[in-house]
């Protein structure tokens, strides 16, 4: 997926549908300093669709779109859920696996895109509910971090499964009563981001969406620390507000009131050795590039 590769021939242009002639006149393929403020001022990546009014999913989708170093050479692997509604609304390359097997899938087309396309970089981004990364796909998960698949997962963390009803997942807290979890938890939430980090990602963040400068600022990590150290994982709080009992506006406060200091989703962020120098080098790159144009800058004028 590239500006170039969607392209519209002259004499077909007129009768394309307005959408589709935005994507292409005004999408941020292939910009490369791209985030969360081209919002509203370009095309987004992601077209209408069918989640409910005031889903938390909905912000998060729009600020790891817009986050993505490279769309353009990205593929998203999605699975059964809510965010199953929305992938055939982004303008990304993406696929739908099996109710669990995601991070299967990421594993295979990792490999396949790299025999297939050498010497170009392929981005691979898992996504998926709770249900699939840490219940039904638990063995899978944990079985491309144990061979250093070099891929991010993302796991959209509503504490529960909202896409069937509101059963019972192992992320949801302790005594919570859902809908179909009339007798409340009867254990801890599982703490995938400490499993993580022991099993040997790279880059592990445990956040909300709240703010999309923070979604921007981990996304880009996990993705360029993926493409040349090893596995990363972000689990990001996207409550399930129908399932929770709150109404449409209410799921940014929800996210904000569960980010405090000691809250279970206070910003946690664990980083590699060689995770960190990556990152040094990167930041000392960029510093060097934006000093290099101070100086053009100041010879021209």
């Amino acid at each position: 997926m590239s500006k170039e590769r969607i392209k519209i021939a002259p004499e077909l242009f007129d009768i394309m549908p307005p959408e589709y002639q935005d994507l292409v006149q005004r999408s941020t393929y292939g910009k490369e300093d791209r985030g969360w403020k081209d919002i509203g001022n370009s095309k987004e990546l992601i077209e209408q669709h069918s989640l409910c009014a005031g889903c938390p999913e909905s912000m998060a989708f729009r600020y790891i779109l817009a986050s993505l170093p490279a769309p353009e050479d990205t593929v998203m692997v999605g699975s059964t859920g809510c965010t199953s509604l929305v992938f055939p609304m982004v303008a990304v390359h993406n696929i739908h696996s099996l109710f669990g097997n995601q991070n299967a899938i990421a594993s295979g087309l990792k490999r396949a895109l790299t025999v297939r396309f050498p010497g170009k970089v392929k981005d691979v981004v898992v996504l998926a509910g709770d249900g699939a990364t840490v219940d039904i796909g638990l063995d899978m998960t944990l079985q491309a971090w144990f061979r250093q698949e070099k891929f991010t997962t993302i796991c959209f963390d509503n504490e529960l499964y909202a896409n069937t009803g509101g059963q019972e997942s192992g992320l949801m807290q302790k005594g919570f009563v859902a809908k179909m979890a009339p007798v409340g938890k009867l254990f801890d939430k599982v703490r995938l981001p400490e499993i993580a980090r022991e099993s040997g990602c790279h880059y592990v963040v445990n956040c909300t969406v709240s703010k999309p400068s923070l979604v921007e600022k981990v996304i880009r990590n996990a993705v360029m620390i993926a493409r040349e150290i090893g596995p990363t994982y972000l689990q990001l709080y996207t409550p399930c507000i129908l399932e929770i009992g709150k109404n449409s506006m209410e799921g940014l406060q929800e996210m904000r009131d569960s980010e405090k200091p000691t809250e279970r989703f206070a910003y946690k962020e664990y980083i590699s050795e060689p995770a960190k120098q990556f990152l040094a080098e990167m930041a000392a790159k960029e510093k060097e590039k934006k000093a290099a144009a101070k100086q053009l800058a100041g010879q021209q004028a």
